[in-house]
This record gives structure tokens, C-alpha cells and sequence, in this order.
């Protein structure tokens, strides 16, 4: 045999052991050549990496991992806030056999002064938006909400979100008395200061005003109001004499009264 020839065979035809049961031999190896190929579908692996180095995203594990096997997608979890990695990702393997391999390889393996951590995710602990939207490029957010919360808020929009926190408050409380926890606990209503209460001498208790306020509130404060004994009473009294019973002996008396001055007068002259 001479170098560059193939030194396949032609493969010869199957012989039964026994030659009296060669028909009936044949006959297998016939239907067993006929019997359609099935190609076995190959099941894909999630892999989970945590511990991940700063700077370590999408293409830099895509191109790393892709030494062990066909790498199907990749997702980095990443902050809504401001978009930088969570410092974990899941990489999903055309076959899950390699996924295994990976797990036992990469766990504690040395990357950038960090051991990351792999394992093999169950296919039933995998949610089905795991992988939703990582062919798309990733942008960051156009306005990070650290810059959107360090804002000087106006002061509608403190009102609005109090009540908002109030109104969420009052839902939790109802849903711990639906289930029968009796808690009481200070919240976001403590942190908010009460409104001023209106001063009593705004109110008008007198019924002499034109628009006299009788609310039963009212008239319990009028009912409890004391008077003090020390104030100073600085009202002037003037009293008045009394008239005698007998008119006559006044009259007598004024006559009286007139003769004696006329006498006196007299005896002047």
C-alpha cells in the first residue's frame, strides 16, 4: 500500500455462526442498516459566575469561556441605578456536559486578585427572561439616579412623595391586621410634624357674634372654662340710698331744713 491511497476496506458481508440460521441473521442486519439515524439533541447548560473583577463584562468573558466550548449567551447583572456590574453573570453552554466541566474547572480560580465562583443552575431554578435582551449592546442610563435623587427637591414634590409614603404605610398596616399581627410601629407618620393647631382666641365662643361657632367641641371648652377668683376687679360700684318708707317725714324734714336757714340769714342782716 503506497502512501496517499486510502487504506479503507470495503466491508464485507456479515456471516452467521450458525449456517442454518443465516437467512433468518440476514434478515437483522438488513433492518438494523435500514433503521433511521437520530441525531441526539444536545441540551444547554446555565453556568453561574460570581466574584467577578472590575472591567471583566460581556465580550471579555464571551471570549474567554469560548475556549471550553460553543457559548450561546451571556448576561452580566447590572445596576439600574448607575449600570455598573453586580459583580455576577450567567453564561449559557450549547451543552450542559460542558457546562459541568467549567463549574469544576473554573470555581476558585485566580482572576484579577479575585476567586471567582461557578456552578452548574438547575434547569428549573433558570427563569425564562434570564437571558432577555443580551444580544443587544448595553447603554448606560442617560440619567443615573444618583444624580436624580441628590436633586433639590421642590416642595410639591416632598409633599407628593410623603404621601405616597403614607398611603403605602396605611396599606402595610391593613395587610398586618388582615393577618392578625398586632404591631405598631412609629413609621413615616412619627417623622412628619403635626399640623399647628388653631389658637383658641381665633375661635368665637361669644353669642353675640354675628356668625357664633356652637359646635359641641365648643361648647365642652365652655363648659370647662374656670373662673379664677385673684383677678382684679377694677369696676368702680356706686350705690345708691335707699328712699324711707314714710314720703311725709321727708317732706316735714326739708321744710324744716328751710326755716332754720331763713333764720339764719335774718340774723345776719
Amino acid at each position: 500500500m503506497t502512501e496517499g491511497k486510502s487504506s479503507e476496506k470495503p466491508a464485507k458481508n456479515l456471516l452467521a455462526l450458525n449456517p442454518k440460521e443465516e437467512a433468518e441473521f440476514q434478515k437483522k442486519v438488513q433492518q438494523v442498516k435500514n433503521r433511521p439515524k437520530t441525531v441526539q439533541s444536545l441540551s444547554p447548560g446555565v453556568l453561574y459566575v460570581g466574584h467577578l473583577p472590575r472591567g471583566l463584562f460581556e465580550p471579555q468573558l464571551k471570549s474567554y469561556f469560548q475556549q471550553f466550548g460553543k457559548v450561546q449567551r451571556i448576561r452580566v447583572s447590572r445596576s439600574k441605578k448607575t449600570g455598573t456590574s453586580k459583580g455576577y453573570g450567567f453564561v449559557e453552554f450549547e451543552c450542559d456536559e460542558v457546562a459541568k466541566i467549567v463549574a469544576e474547572t473554573m470555581n476558585n480560580y485566580l482572576i484579577g486578585e479575585r476567586l471567582i465562583k461557578c456552578h452548574v443552575m438547575p434547569p428549573e431554578k433558570v427563569h425564562e427572561k434570564l437571558f432577555v435582551g443580551s444580544s443587544l449592546v448595553f447603554k448606560k442610563p442617560t440619567q443615573p439616579a444618583v444624580v436624580r435623587y441628590n436633586k433639590i427637591h421642590k416642595e410639591k414634590d416632598l409633599k407628593k412623595l410623603g404621601s405616597k409614603l403614607l398611603s403605602k404605610e396605611s396599606k402595610l398596616r391593613k395587610r398586618l391586621a388582615t393577618k392578625g399581627i398586632d404591631y405598631d410601629f412609629p413609621g413615616f407618620a412619627a417623622q412628619i410634624p403635626a399640623k399647628k393647631a388653631q389658637p383658641e382666641a381665633d375661635v368665637s365662643v361669644c353669642s353675640e357674634d354675628v356668625t357664633p361657632v356652637c359646635t359641641p367641641s365648643v361648647l365642652e371648652r365652655r363648659k370647662s372654662i374656670r373662673v379664677e377668683d385673684d383677678d382684679v376687679d377694677d369696676e368702680i360700684i356706686i350705690k345708691a340710698k335707699s328712699v324711707p318708707e314714710n314720703s311725709e317725714d321727708v317732706e316735714d324734714g326739708k321744710e324744716e331744713s328751710d326755716k332754720d336757714e331763713e333764720d339764719k340769714e335774718e340774723h345776719t342782716t
